[in-house]
């Protein structure tokens, strides 16, 4: 690793003098991100580190006197050709030439998997992580507020396969309840079964909306009931007709995931606990921590006084079962199926009391791996409208993204040249939408704007999309780049200087976004990236060339982890 060469370089100059073991210095050496302003180093050492783990009257010190007093007695070398002292930190310079030597040779050699072989995560163990994202609601078309879990699921699924850990993604299908009741019956009034194979999610959306409509009637109520008992004691034709629901309701969401690049290792739903949740609430009653309401429904007690003070619902007093008991049986299911060593949740932050009592019910029952289990929660998406109003579903916003960047593409000339416009401007809407919503903190709600998300300039994956597309151009037009006998004395101009300093960083941002699972440092990173490599360079030779590439390389590695799939005309 090109950052991890230089890293090891300085961590055995600091090591001699301050007299500590190189590999506990290296996580304390940290690239300097790229400024507008120019010659800034490449990497900065933080005194406050070492202080920490000494007991030295360095403590009372004042930390850059401590710097200037470390950097003086450092010598520069064949490979820093510059040290000087900052607040509270001592940096380093890398002899030019070979900062563009190392940097071009490493992205040539790890290819996509620049970054992941940093020495960053040698001491990050290989887990198996087992991650429930999407999950949408059966016959029912996929609702917008479906999509941020979907995207978000995705990515973290994407990092933690990038970085050699075994994922199993989960959809877990709202697929049960007193809704199929009254979808049943539905049917039997209002359904159609041409219309059902033929559009199956919107006509089971329209008898949904007419059988709501006739609920408020006592008869269609116990009609209703009637359908989901026969549902739970597993009668045939009732059955069948549920299978038929959830089958086509699948097919139609694979479609969907499709055009999302998103794919699923096992499909599962709340109806596959049915059973398994009367276990977990007889081994509730087993341990004594079930509890019994005068209302006769079933409760844990949660408060650390057990006083009653925080319960958890877990059973209706008619004795069948809730949600958090069909996921308690789910989080059990998956242990002894996956023997996973991390489970993570991806919902909107509305659920955040939801899976804190489901890690706290799994550990009181006596499984201490409840604490790897993780939610990642999410905020809302505002203002998200198709020209024809307000938007429910998400095929219609693909579909809005996709003509709406279809109709700027084809104002421009080079859209003609495009073998397949329309799925260019599928892929470019996609990374516009999924640029917009993870450019800030995944927990904060944001205002979708159209205008803003489409921008071919600024942070949006529009912007992306083109540079990747305009480097690719040039590689064509210039013939691809070979990395034998590049002389990297061309690669001396600051603009140059900065791309490579930026692609130093890389691996430094990967190991951030794995530790908080935020996407929002690689948005960042292309997006400072893209800025940097301002492709205005009038004469492309061949080291220039070679640095387009390696931009272009990572810029697609990290564009491939958020989800998008970067696009070579445009």
């Amino acid at each position: 690793m090109a950052a991890g060469s230089f890293r090891r370089s300085i961590a055995s100059q600091l090591s001699k003098v301050l007299d500590l073991p190189p590999e506990n210095l290296i996580k304390s050496i940290s690239a300097v991100p790229v400024s507008k302003k120019r010659h800034v180093a490449d990497f900065q050492f933080s005194i406050a580190s070492i202080i920490e783990n000494s007991s030295s009257d360095c403590l009372t010190q004042d930390l850059h006197l401590q710097a200037q007093q470390l950097a003086e007695r450092l010598k520069c070398d064949s490979v820093v050709s510059g040290i000087s002292a900052g607040p509270g930190t001592v940096n380093f310079t890398i002899n030019r030439e070979l900062l563009a030597k190392t940097v071009l040779q490493q992205v040539w050699k790890d290819g996509s998997e620049y970054g992941v072989k940093s020495e960053l995560f040698s001491t990050v163990p290989r887990q198996k992580a087992v991650i429930e994202f999407s999950s949408p609601n059966i016959a029912k078309k996929f609702h917008i507020g479906h999509l941020r879990s979907t995207i978000v699921g995705n990515f973290i699924a994407n990092l933690k396969v990038a970085l050699g850990h075994e994922v199993v993604r989960i959809n877990y299908l709202g697929d049960w309840g007193m809704q199929f009741g009254l979808l049943g019956v539905g049917f039997q009034s209002f359904g159609n079964k041409e219309k059902l194979k033929s559009s199956p999610l919107q006509h089971l959306f329209e008898v949904y909306v007419q059988i709501n409509k006739a609920a408020e009637d006592e008869n269609t109520k116990q009609l209703a009931k009637d359908f989901f008992r026969k549902l739970e004691e597993h009668d045939e034709q009732t059955l069948s007709i549920w299978k038929q629901f959830r089958d086509l309701s699948i097919e139609e969401y694979i479609r969907i995931y499709e055009r999302l690049g998103v794919h699923f290792d096992e499909y599962s739903g709340e109806s596959f606990y049915q059973e398994r949740a009367q276990e977990v609430l007889k081994m509730l009653e087993d341990k004594g921590l079930l509890q019994k309401t005068i209302k006769g429904t079933g409760v844990v007690d949660l408060s650390e006084q057990k006083d009653l003070s925080t319960v958890s619902t877990v059973m209706r007093s008619d004795g069948t079962s809730l949600y958090i008991t069909r996921d308690l049986a789910a989080a059990i299911d998956r242990m002894n199926k996956h023997s996973w060593d991390t489970m993570i949740y991806v919902t909107d932050k509305s659920q955040s009391n939801h899976f804190q009592h489901l890690f706290r019910i799994l550990k009181l029952m006596g499984y201490d791996w409840a604490e790897r289990c993780q939610h990642v929660s999410f905020g809302l998406v505002q203002g998200m409208k198709t020209r024809r109003g307000e938007v429910i579903f998400l095929e219609d916003v693909l579909n809005e993204v996709r003509s709406r960047m279809l109709q700027n593409m084809t104002s421009t000339k080079t859209t003609k040249e495009i073998q397949d416009p329309v799925e260019t401007a599928e892929k470019v809407g996609l990374a516009a939408l999924i640029i917009q919503d993870f450019r800030g903190l995944l927990s904060s709600d944001y205002q979708f704007s159209w205008d803003r998300a489409l921008q071919s300039r600024g942070d949006t994956g529009v912007f992306l999309q083109y540079t990747h597309a305009r480097l690719h151009s040039l590689e064509q037009v210039h013939g691809n780049a070979e990395l034998t006998d590049v002389n990297v004395a061309c690669l001396q101009e600051p603009d140059a200087i900065s791309v490579l300093q930026h692609l130093l960083r890389y691996d430094e941002v990967l190991y951030r976004s794995s530790q908080d699972l935020q996407p929002k440092h690689i948005v960042s990173y292309l997006l400072t990236l893209s800025t940097a490599l301002k492709i205005t360079f009038f004469l492309v030779f061949q080291a220039r060339l070679c640095l387009f590439h390696a931009a272009r390389s990572v810029l697609a590695s990290g564009m491939k982890l958020l989800g998008i799939t970067p696009v070579t005309q445009m």
